[in-house]
């Protein structure tokens, strides 16, 4: 049976300290004047703690840790599951120049980029969206969010509307077009 992990020693908990204070005061967008004020510590103080150069009592960092509103463990403890991140639609970023009548918004974040990309594409009466053959074992899952539209993926073609989905393999030549009127497509692009 596998030993349990060691428990962290107090110089380890210690030694995380100042980063995680500084990092949780910043967060915040607090000076260090702020947090002295909040805390009533001295800025003196707090900016020592910051760097390393004190260790503060029991009292001084439980004063910071209310100030900063953040849990007196979670300071101690390993790393935050990550907070969650939001795109307005009017900061999403777009493609220009793809497609004829075509309109194709980035719901992925930039470093999914070649891996997993998500596209939001809005295509006028007639709009189409053709696209060269992607890296070898690329697929796409699209689906009909609205309208309906003509896949062709290579030497097959098939027609889909609303709620439809098609996976298909992207490393050869395809092309999404509307078909009788507007439509609005969700596709997921996956690289191996």
């Amino acid at each position: 049976m596998p030993a349990d992990p060691a428990p962290d020693s107090a110089d380890q908990i210690l030694s995380r300290l100042p980063a995680r204070l500084k990092e949780a005061r910043q967060r915040q967008g607090l000076s260090l004047d702020a947090v002295a004020k909040l805390s009533g510590v001295s800025r003196s103080m707090v900016s020592q703690i910051e760097r390393g150069e004190s260790s503060p009592t029991v009292a001084t960092l439980w004063n910071l840790t209310r100030a900063l509103q953040v849990d007196f463990a979670g300071l101690l403890d390993g790393p935050k599951a990550p907070h969650i991140q939001v795109i307005t639609a009017e900061q999403a970023p777009r493609i220009a120049g793809h497609g004829q009548g075509c309109r194709i918004t980035i719901l992925s974040p930039p470093e999914a980029v070649g891996v997993l990309e998500v596209y939001d594409i809005t295509l006028d009466p007639g709009g189409v969206l053709d696209s060269d053959p992607h890296t070898p074992g690329t697929r796409e899952a699209l689906t009909v969010l609205e309208g309906a539209v003509t896949l062709r993926a290579g030497h097959d073609e098939t027609g889909l509307g609303t709620g439809d989905t098609a996976h298909y393999q992207a490393d050869q030549p395809h092309r999404i077009a509307a078909a009788n009127g507007p439509a609005r497509v969700f596709l997921i692009v996956a690289s191996q």
